[in-house]
């Protein structure tokens, strides 16, 4: 199984916002529309209120923590994981990975553990200004399952050009954690 995945830092949704766009899944649900359409269309929203970054933490301008974040990633490969690609952005971070069958990790205990991995090591990089109670991750994250090879490509595409999109600087354009 292959799934797009995005993660965020806790508290870079406003919660009015959150709330808005959860009202307006659970309305597309209601009205019929197709499953995967309704996600996409969720998806769009949610996506487009992380790149206008309006609160929160923007923990990942800082390079040592991009590089936590993409080391993690590249570990799942460790564990029975292909990294198609992603990119790491101020406040959060696309994956596209192939879950095999020979796994001993499901999606969730892996992305627990990246969580726990990088929310711990990142900690390090940020005291004082965040207490060691304070929340890094965002509980829980976005999955989209890519059902081909044609929607795979349109998913590592949007990975690549999300920075462009989002009107980030060119040093988000261009730096090393958009990987493919």
């Amino acid at each position: 199984m292959t799934s797009f995945l995005t993660l965020r830092l806790h508290g870079t949704i406003p919660a009015a916002a959150g709330r808005e766009l959860q009202t307006a899944l659970r309305q597309a649900q209601k009205a019929g529309t197709d499953h995967r359409l309704s996600q996409k269309q969720f998806f769009a929203r949610f996506d487009a209120v992380l790149d206008r970054a309006p609160i929160g933490p923007s923990y990942f301008e800082n390079e040592k923590m991009a590089e936590v974040l993409a080391g993690e990633i590249m570990m799942l490969e460790e564990t029975g994981f292909t990294i198609h690609g992603f990119a790491i952005l101020p406040n959060h971070a696309h994956v596209v990975l192939h879950l095999h069958e020979s796994s001993h990790l499901s999606f969730a205990k892996a992305l627990d553990l990246l969580h726990l991995r990088t929310g711990t090591a990142c900690r390090r990089l940020v005291r004082p200004k965040l207490p060691p109670e304070a929340e890094f991750w965002q509980v829980g994250w976005f999955e989209y399952e890519v059902k081909d090879e044609a929607e795979l490509t349109r998913v590592l595409a949007y990975v690549r050009g999300n920075a462009r999109q989002a009107g980030l600087s060119a040093r988000f354009q261009e730096w090393p954690y958009v990987n493919e």
